[in-house]
């Protein structure tokens, strides 16, 4: 049993348009798959029905984590059972620091998996893992008193992501194309907050269409992703591929089939 497996899954939008049409996989702690595919293929659409968007309707199939099916559970109730989205465009939160944010959310989570108990984290060990992390994964402290990616730049975005997931500790994370808009230095560490974090009790899903990303983070698995399927599966050598290919061979047999 995989920490995170998909079941024939389906999603469709509100109106009933068909976008995942029956996707399959499995992913493990210790494990980082990366899932590829051209613009449109249905790839954020993927992530966010795993993250429990109520935009996204799964029509068939299952959503499993750690052997439970969370098919039917709320984006809360999955993010308290140890799932993590980190967006490609994260949204600004005016009013909310950094801080508060991270407090509340560590917090909801405690909580949660103490069975209701209210558990609030000291802030003494709080601030202490916090500037902790900040100064590993170089975001500015700065940061930390201003309202969430207000205007932060691309990179403090990204960055701050990682932060959350590095301070959340979930237990399988999805990062939807987040080295989009990244320069090389902050590519870089974003990547090496991933693969800090990857190992006994976290796995981790990769969902891009650039090859970048997988330079700094070496995939267990390589997922071809093409109108709402995975077509293709391999190791990392099946990124390199693409990269020298790109998509048009799959998206033809896609047609023909």
């Amino acid at each position: 049993m995989a920490l995170l497996e998909l079941k024939n899954l389906h999603v469709a939008l509100e109106d009933g348009t068909e976008i995942v049409k029956g996707v399959d996989l499995a992913v493990d702690t210790n494990e980082v798959h990366a899932i590829m595919g051209p613009n449109g293929s249905g790839k954020s659409t993927l992530a966010y029905a795993i993250a429990g968007h109520p935009a996204y309707q799964v029509t068939e199939g299952q959503i499993l984590l750690d052997g439970e099916d969370i098919t039917e559970a709320g984006a809360d109730e999955r993010s308290q059972k140890g799932l993590f989205l980190a967006f490609q465009y994260p949204q600004a939160i005016p009013g909310v620091t950094v801080t508060n944010f991270l407090r509340t959310a560590i917090n909801a989570v405690r909580k949660a998996r103490a069975g209701g108990v209210d558990d609030p984290i000291p802030v003494k060990d709080f601030r202490t893992g916090l500037f902790a992390e900040m100064d590993r994964l170089k975001v500015s402290r700065e940061l930390a008193s201003r309202y969430l990616n207000d205007g932060f730049s691309g990179g403090e975005k990204k960055r701050v992501e990682i932060l959350q997931m590095a301070m959340l500790r979930p237990r399988i994370a999805v990062l939807d194309e987040t080295d989009s808009g990244l320069d090389i230095d902050a590519l870089q560490v974003v990547a090496g907050g991933v693969k800090h974090l990857v190992g006994p009790e976290m796995g981790a899903l990769v969902i891009t269409h650039y090859q970048r990303i997988l330079n700094y983070i070496t995939p267990d698995r390589v997922h071809v992703f093409v109108d709402g399927q995975i077509v293709k599966s391999g190791g990392p050598e099946l990124a390199h591929e693409l990269e020298k290919s790109g998509y048009a061979q799959w998206e033809k047999e896609k047609v023909n089939v």
